[in-house]
């Protein structure tokens, strides 16, 4: 019996160092992944079983009754629901449509709009003292929303061409959404609390190092466009990060009312938004750009740990 589980625990602590390394983890593994092409190569065609596996994880991790039970304040979820899944798009949709700006990474900044909250964003919260458990509950259930809004919303309403028609695109997320929830329903049962609760923080950590993989299979090709296109990826990398860090502010400017610590966490889900759904569902034949711009927003996302996390402690600080 020792011998059987001390693989086992090696395993365990090894994932959960991981979780604990997450941060730095995903910073460098993006990285990896655009100066190593072999490897980006290597990650590319398995991206959609990652995102699917890393689905199945990060629900597991989740208590949908404990989800329902945090909802102590019921209008505010519903509203930053509704500004991030619909009034977002539409705002960044006005503003570029405004401006005269055609180019398809501003059809690829819409789409982004259009996305779930990020599920690291309740670790992120945490991790800088925010409110955690709004962004908890606001990133599960936008992203079981997600596919009754996004698809006809950006192919509907606002037009925007991804080579697929609305009702596919519903399908392809609600699939990828759906089977990943009963899975993880069944795991949980199966599994049991106590199981749950001793390796908990090792699931953590597999959706870390899955994350990571993800990171890789993303960064496939970039080099090659960075090296013969330097200004249109570059030029991609700062609509990313321009569009990141305008939804953060401008949300956190529509929540003001809310207090310090809701303002600045629903500002954190905004700004970082799960593209690893759409780059698993979009088919290879939609416009390049579009893609490429849900490649490019992986930067603030992976970077965000390190980019903000100073700047956040500094308003909480003067709070």
């Amino acid at each position: 019996m020792g011998m059987g589980t001390r693989p086992l625990d090696r395993i365990r602590r090894f994932l959960e160092w991981s979780a604990l390394r997450g941060a730095a983890l995903l910073a460098g593994g993006i990285f990896a992944g655009l100066f190593v092409p072999p490897l980006a190569a290597a990650a590319r065609d398995i991206i959609t079983p990652i995102v699917f596996l890393l689905m199945v994880l990060v629900l597991l991790r989740v208590d949908l009754g404990q989800v329902i039970a945090y909802l102590r304040r019921p209008a505010l979820v519903t509203a930053l629901l509704a500004w991030l899944l619909i009034v977002s798009p539409l705002i960044i949709w006005a503003v570029l449509w405004s401006l005269g700006i055609t180019h398809p990474f501003a059809a690829g900044l819409v789409i982004v709009a259009t996305g779930c909250a990020a599920t690291s964003s309740p670790a992120f919260a945490r991790l800088v003292g925010l409110d955690g458990e709004i962004a908890f509950v606001v990133a599960i259930l936008s992203t079981l929303i997600l596919p009754f809004t996004a698809p006809p919303l950006a192919l509907g309403l606002l037009g925007i061409d991804l080579a697929i028609s609305i009702p596919g695109l519903m399908l392809r997320l609600a699939l990828l959404v759906g089977l990943p929830l009963i899975i993880s329903i069944g795991l949980r049962r199966l599994m049991g609390p106590a199981v749950l609760e001793r390796w908990g923080r090792a699931v953590d950590g597999a959706v870390v190092l899955l994350v990571v993989l993800y990171g890789f299979g993303v960064m496939d090709g970039v080099l090659g466009q960075l090296l013969a296109r330097p200004a249109l990826v570059l030029g991609g990398i700062l609509t990313a990060f321009a569009g990141s860090l305008a939804m953060n502010a401008m949300t956190a400017a529509a929540f003001a009312g809310f207090g310090r610590r809701v303002t600045l966490s629903a500002g954190l889900m905004a700004g970082n938004r799960n593209m690893a759904l759409y780059l698993a569902v979009i088919p290879a034949t939609a416009d390049p750009h579009i893609i490429l711009t849900f490649v490019l927003f992986q930067f603030p996302l992976f970077l965000s740990p390190f980019l903000l996390k100073p700047i956040y402690e500094r308003i909480r600080g003067r709070s």
